[in-house]
């Protein structure tokens, strides 16, 4: 294959498991975070430091990676999740920054603006595309448990939820630890395929990014979250000899669909045997697999 499209694949790949968190986050139970980012930083750095300063098997270094940012997105989700929806946006952009800055500051450990370098590049196609379908059936199951249909529910109506009996807290705080469990793991491809990892790459554009890769696909949908996330990470490569107006392209790209799209690519629409035979179905035996559903 050749190496520049293995490139783009390889991390267009971990873009998708990135974008599988914040599906669960925001596609499923509506909350808004500008700060997941962050979490993808945490796994980076942690996963990278122990690899690099303890020697610790790479492996090992994912879990305890991925584990660390899961305790600190619990510390924050615990407020967090209680507030409401433009407030958790608010108080996540914050918990970013403040991260972004830290990094910074830090120099004697993670590098400062000079960023971490010799993290060995152990993480290739093969991992990455293995890791995003395994994040995106994570996801999927999650969206067909009982708490997926939980975190749906509270989305239409929080307060209809709470009065069904359904424990809103608790269901955020699980939506909102799977979704910084995924970003967290996409660091740590992302720094063993990089070699590199800095602050400045993990702003809060890259979180606003994700959110509007979803949006783009269709929010209610896993299938077009997925399949926006590959056309919007992949376009701008494509793109990469237009080098003066890809990103004016990307932007027009985006607004069109979010005007005159507005549910998205694939709107509520999901990869699923069912759909895909009511889709290939002749028009007069569509009319029969919808009165065997």
């Amino acid at each position: 294959m050749n190496a520049l499209v293995s490139n783009v694949l390889t991390q267009v790949f971990i873009t998708l498991i990135a974008v599988a968190g914040i599906y669960v986050l925001t596609g499923l139970t509506g909350m808004f975070s500008l700060g997941q980012a962050a979490f993808m930083a945490i796994g980076s750095y942690v996963s990278g430091l122990l690899v690099i300063r303890a020697h610790v098997p790479f492996a090992l270094a994912a879990l305890l990676a991925v584990a660390g940012a899961t305790l600190i997105g619990y510390v924050i989700g615990y407020p967090v999740v209680r507030l409401r929806r433009d407030y958790i946006s608010l108080v996540t952009l914050g918990f970013g920054e403040a991260i972004a800055a830290l990094l910074n500051r830090m120099t004697t450990l993670t590098g400062g603006a000079s960023g971490l370098t010799g993290i060995p590049r152990l993480v290739g196609l093969p991992l990455a595309f293995v890791s995003a379908v395994l994040a995106i059936t994570l996801a999927a199951f999650f969206k067909t448990s009982k708490y997926g249909r939980q975190c749906i529910a509270l989305k239409g109506d929080e307060l209809a939820a709470k009065a069904m009996g359904i424990n809103v807290t608790r269901v955020k705080m699980i939506a909102f630890l799977l979704s910084v469990a995924l970003t967290s793991y996409s660091g740590v491809l992302y720094a063993f395929y990089m070699s590199y990892v800095d602050p400045t790459g993990f702003g809060w554009k890259k979180s606003a990014d994700w959110v509007i890769m979803v949006f783009f696909g269709g929010v209610n949908s896993l299938t077009g979250s997925t399949l926006g996330a590959f056309i919007l990470s992949a376009l701008p490569q494509a793109l990469r000899g237009l080098q003066n107006y890809r990103y004016v392209i990307y932007a027009v790209l985006v607004l069109l669909i979010l005007n005159f799209k507005p549910s998205g690519l694939l709107g509520e629409w999901e990869l699923t045997p069912r759909n895909l035979q009511q889709l290939f179905a002749k028009p007069g035996k569509k009319n029969t697999v919808k009165k065997e559903g």
